[in-house]
């Protein structure tokens, strides 16, 4: 399985698994605390292997502006789904945090194996 196979498989799975397990609803805001994300993951990461594959010296040229893009959407979707959408901050929250560091650390060691 590739890197996206792996990022949106694996997303989709703890999310069943969270949602099946827990003892209360947890839905909306784990669904909505792992598709940020994850959506910006699947993008950042399709950016890269378009990147590599083309000159892999480049790889870091598309992360920098990525990571400035990222830091603004993350701002604005975390403000829209907590004031806009009005979903409970504590579920959100820890979905959204779990879901960021998990995608992150499988795209630095899926980063690695570029070489």
């Amino acid at each position: 399985m590739n890197a996206l196979g792996w990022m949106v498989g694996g997303s989709l799975a703890s999310w069943l698994v969270v949602t099946t397990l827990a003892p209360r609803p947890v839905n909306p805001e784990v669904w909505w605390g792992m598709a940020g994300p994850l959506a910006a993951s699947v993008i950042t990461w399709l950016l890269v292997e378009r990147a590599h594959a083309r000159a892999p010296e480049r790889v870091m040229n598309v992360l920098m502006p990525a990571f400035g893009v990222k830091m603004l959407f993350f701002g604005v979707y975390v403000a829209v789904m907590l004031r806009g959408v009005g979903l409970r901050p504590i579920p959100f929250v820890v979905s959204f945090t779990a879901y960021f560091i998990g995608l992150y650390a499988m795209q630095a060691l899926f980063l690695q194996r570029l070489r």
